[in-house]
């Protein structure tokens, strides 16, 4: 998938939900964060890597904020951390989806819309588009 494409993509899908929901428009640097992410389609999975051809979880949501404009920590921890508590009702594409595993986070993903994630899963696979596969996550959106 091309850059332009994931960018209609995003702009499509966050389109169709702000119709559902109108009074919860993601923002501009949420969708520029999720079209970037999309873009990353197919990178590899490298523990510690934050691009631009490679990534773990984190790394991923740190670069494309970055790209998007704006600063995330480092660590899942950290972006949970620094980042404002939303309700999965008040989720929008761009929005942080973070896995928690015991007392830390153990995964994060940007919100695709629709149920959907762009992540970099783990070892062994690549950045991809996934359906939420577990009811036990946390939102978040960047400030």
């Amino acid at each position: 998938m091309g850059r332009s494409t994931a960018l209609v993509l995003a702009v499509s899908v966050t389109a169709l939900f702000a119709l559902a929901s109108p009074s919860q428009a993601a923002s501009s640097y949420g969708i520029k964060a999720v079209a970037i992410a999309a873009s990353k389609k197919g990178a590899p999975y490298v523990y510690g890597a934050t691009g631009p051809r490679e990534f773990d979880c984190s790394g991923l949501t740190l670069y494309a904020f970055r790209k998007a404009g704006r600063t995330l920590p480092r660590t899942a921890d950290a972006q949970y951390e620094s980042t404002l508590r939303i309700s999965s009702t008040q989720r929008t594409p761009g929005d942080l989806v973070f896995f928690p595993k015991g007392s830390t986070m153990g995964h994060v993903g940007i919100y695709a819309g629709h149920d959907k994630i762009w992540h970099a899963p783990k070892p062994g696979t690549r950045v991809r588009l996934e359906r939420i596969w577990t009811g036990s996550v946390r939102y978040t959106r960047a400030n």
